[in-house]
């Protein structure tokens, strides 16, 4: 059996990031003033902006890039393989595909979000899960995600 201890390791981080522990951060970055909640999981290479705020039990995996003044709730999954192939890539990452979430975006908790590009200014709805580019501010919510009204 081999065990691998959860930490933080390779993290570029402002001094005024606040992370809570335990939660398993890796080669990520984090721009000034961005709150990590407990038992979340940042990958290599994500990017979040200033102010961000990413709550407890969230999983944020590589080619991910969150822009300033977000919220993302509690539970919150970020997914950058399809199985394109019918089943996990299997450690073949130019299957991969990314994600960008623009500012002042955010998330209710337990949503999943696909990989897919989001503007700036939208609330996504709790329990969703976004399959589709989000191109226009808005509050969007359901399984797939569907524009309910603007902002």
């Amino acid at each position: 059996m081999k065990i691998t201890k959860s930490g933080i390791k390779g993290v570029k981080a402002h001094s005024s990031v606040t992370v809570i522990t335990p939660c398993n951060l890796y080669g990520c970055e984090l721009s000034p003033k961005v709150f990590i909640g407990p038992f979340v999981e940042i990958q290599k290479g994500v990017k979040i902006g200033e102010r961000t705020k990413v709550q407890s039990h969230s999983f944020i995996c590589e080619l991910v890039e969150i822009g300033n003044d977000c919220f993302i709730g509690h539970g919150v999954v970020f997914i950058n393989d399809l199985f394109s192939d019918g089943g996990p890539a299997n450690g073949d990452t130019s299957k991969w595909k990314s994600t960008h979430i623009g500012n002042n975006v955010s998330i209710g908790s337990n949503s999943t979000i696909l990989p897919v590009s989001v503007c700036d200014n939208v609330v996504i709805g709790a329990g969703s899960v976004v399959t589709k580019d989000v191109n226009s501010p808005g509050i969007y919510a359901g399984n797939p995600a569907k524009k309910l009204r603007a902002l």
